[in-house]
């Protein structure tokens, strides 16, 4: 990432907190009144209420009883009264006020409001985020994400476009781990800030449009956080990694998660103890389509299409588990969870078993995950029209002498439009005894829209319909898997629309931490030592290094248009015509090919590359006469010794010394 401002190592005398609040990654067009916010309350849904009985509907014996039910008792009298009264009396109470606690204020570290139109995020364009440049191999995936398919629009949103068009993919299934020739008929796009930009525990919120029509199902669009040890769709990253969130060692996480509580040996700078993995906090992700509650697939639920799932996806999952479709028996899952208004628990998925081809003790490596998982409905606002959507995170902490000794197993609340839809406490995963736990790990941000006929598309194939291919365009037979509506609505592209992203934290919570590599969850290490799975074929790295500049441009552009051809306009670059062909150069504060992105980075650095000072290599003492010696040394080896070494070697192939101008004169 382009470091402007000089950048602070974290074991400088500056305290952290002072450092990562004043973070270079907020977009200055961030309202002022949007620099600070606070935690929402929760609002659990009301009971169902209860059928009303009648006298009618009563039996003998109810209504006898209704006839003998008493009359409300009476309030105290304020004088004493002669007689007894018929009925007893309630003795007055006082109401105690419930303690209050100060407001808890969170600071904004992260803001991405999509203001200059024309940015692309193809590989090394933006320091924020990566559009992936890949084929998609997980979940029945029929899209292609390309780049090309985000950007900013004139209107102040970031555009993920899906649309119907055909890309060949001459590559390596990451499944199947074999090179194939496949067409994929759709594209969309993905954007993964995955080790650009992480945060450890907060507030996210982002304003947003759907995309597509709320009654025809195919689209999939999402905004999620994943664990920066995994990069999605790169499978080989995943394995055994994903969802794991748990730090207790058993028999299964020694053998099923890939680094366990335990491993008793560091490497790559994993903490000895400490189990790692990349957990899954869905904000949400949405499901159009014509199916209501109590109907079809949705039979026993209140909550029909079109839906939003929020989930937190973690690993080890419970054994035993619900059946798909079935309300849990008691103890099969978890406490603690809370739905508001006009949701439901989920009862279609409670998670995934998992499974790898490589694996060679599948009794011993597989292992169930869990998505906990409450589906709130939508209608057809949702889609086209800008909503809040929010989730708070809470970390767990260990008991200490600075928390008085008192566990806390953290939270994770999600939100629509200020209206709770679910909260999932950590004490509830404690108590299932699993060893799950919610997050600790660093995290990155996902938006993206996939087209998966696992999501959306008709739950039984028609009769006389293969679907095993899905085109818009082809024959019958590549078009009757659809849910109907769905190829009119694509052929024209459809947009999902971001107006904002934002993070927020709580600067005297020191568990709360921007970066991708913590001191108390490193990856960078381990990213290292494994890039290859965090790679695609041909790739020199993970990432590419951030552009400063360097694209085309025109002199012809208007100077003062946010365009790329005019690399932005004055405030943020020119157009170099010294260059062959002109390009672009930024000026202070922007960054990427044309100048079209906020330049940023994390003031603090907590996991900085060592130098050799840092292995306590010491060089010599350059000062007094050994600094005189030594710079003698290298002016002879840089200008005399090739000259010597030189001559040596045309001796060597036969070669003579020509003689001097005044030995052929006096010849």
């Amino acid at each position: 990432m382009p470091h402007l401002p000089p950048t602070h190592r974290a074991n400088t005398t500056i305290t952290q907190q002072q450092h990562f609040l004043s973070s270079q990654l907020d977009d200055p067009d961030t309202p002022q009144d949007a620099q600070t916010v606070s935690p929402l309350q929760v609002v659990p849904a009301p009971p169902a209420p209860k059928h009303a009985k009648h006298d009618d509907d009563d039996s003998d014996d109810k209504k006898k009883h209704h006839r003998r039910r008493r009359d409300p008792t009476q309030t105290p009298t304020f004088y004493p009264t002669f007689e007894p009264t018929h009925f007893p009396s309630i003795a007055p109470t006082t109401t105690t006020p419930a303690p209050t606690h100060p407001e808890r204020i969170y600071n904004l570290v992260f803001s991405d409001e999509f203001n200059t139109p024309h940015r692309r995020f193809s590989d090394g364009s933006d320091p924020r985020w990566t559009a992936l440049e890949k084929n998609d191999y997980t979940n029945d995936a029929q899209h292609y994400y390309s780049a090309d398919n985000a950007f900013t629009d004139t209107e102040g949103n970031l555009v993920i476009k899906s649309e119907s068009t055909d890309t060949e993919i001459l590559g390596f299934n990451d499944v199947k781990h074999k090179n194939e020739r496949i067409t994929k008929h759709f594209k969309s796009a993905m954007l993964q800030s995955w080790n650009k930009f992480c945060f450890t525990g907060g507030i996210m919120e982002a304003e947003m449009a759907l995309p597509g029509r709320h009654d025809v199902g195919g689209l999939w669009p999402a905004f999620w956080l994943l664990g920066n040890l995994a990069r999605h769709t790169y499978v080989g990253s995943s394995e055994h990694v994903w969802p794991w969130s748990s730090s207790v060692c058993t028999d299964k996480s020694r053998t099923a998660q890939l680094v366990s509580a335990c491993d008793r040996v560091e490497h790559y700078g994993l903490h000895t103890g400490v189990g790692r993995g990349a957990p899954e906090i869905d904000v949400f992700e949405v499901q159009a389509g014509s199916i209501k509650a109590n109907k079809g697939a949705f039979l026993k639920m209140p909550v029909g299409q079109p839906f939003m799932s929020s989930s937190y996806q973690v690993a080890p999952g419970r054994i035993p588990r619900p059946g798909e479709g079935w309300w849990p028996a008691p103890g099969q899952w978890y406490n603690n969870l809370t739905g508001g208004m006009n949701t439901s628990m989920n009862i279609i998925f409670y998670g995934t078993y998992n499974h790898f081809r490589d694996d060679t003790n599948p009794a011993e490596q597989d292992y169930w995950s869990d998505a906990i998982s409450y589906n709130r409905q939508l209608n057809e606002s949702h889609f086209g029209k800008f909503h809040k959507y929010r989730v708070e995170w809470e970390v767990p902490e260990e008991a200490s002498k600075k928390n008085n000794y008192t566990k806390s197993y953290g939270y994770i609340r999600w939100f629509l439009d200020g209206e709770t839809v679910l909260e999932v406490k950590g004490e509830g995963l404690n108590a299932s005894g699993t060893g799950a736990e919610i997050s600790s790990e660093p995290m990155y941000m996902l938006l993206n829209t996939a087209i998966s006929s696992q999501w959306g598309f008709p739950e039984k194939c028609p009769s006389n319909c293969p679907c095993k291919t899905y085109n818009c365009r082809g024959g019958y037979g590549e078009t009757c898997g659809f849910s109907e509506g769905f190829c009119d609505m694509i052929n024209k592209p459809v947009e999902y629309k971001i107006n904002y992203v934002r993070v927020y934290q709580d600067k005297n919570d020191p568990k709360q931490k921007v970066g991708c590599s913590t001191p108390e969850r490193p990856t960078r290490k381990f990213i290292e030592a494994h890039k290859e799975k965090y790679m695609q074929k041909g790739d020199l790295q993970p990432l590419k290094p951030i552009q400063n500049g360097g694209g085309e441009c025109s002199v012809a552009a208007p100077m003062n248009a946010t365009l790329p051809q005019s690399c932005g306009g004055t405030t943020r670059g020119k157009c170099d015509v010294s260059r062959n062909p002109p390009t672009c150069s930024c000026l202070s504060n922007w960054t990427g090919p044309y100048c079209l992105s906020q330049a940023a980075h994390d003031d603090v650095i907590w996991d900085p590359v060592e130098t050799l000072a840092d292995l306590g290599f010491r060089g010599p003492n350059l000062k007094g006469p050994m600094g005189v010696m030594l710079a003698a040394f290298i002016l002879f080896a840089v200008t005399v010794a090739p000259i010597v070494l030189n001559n040596k070697k045309k001796r060597r192939k036969g070669y003579s010394r020509v003689p001097d101008y005044e030995h052929l004169v006096g010849a």
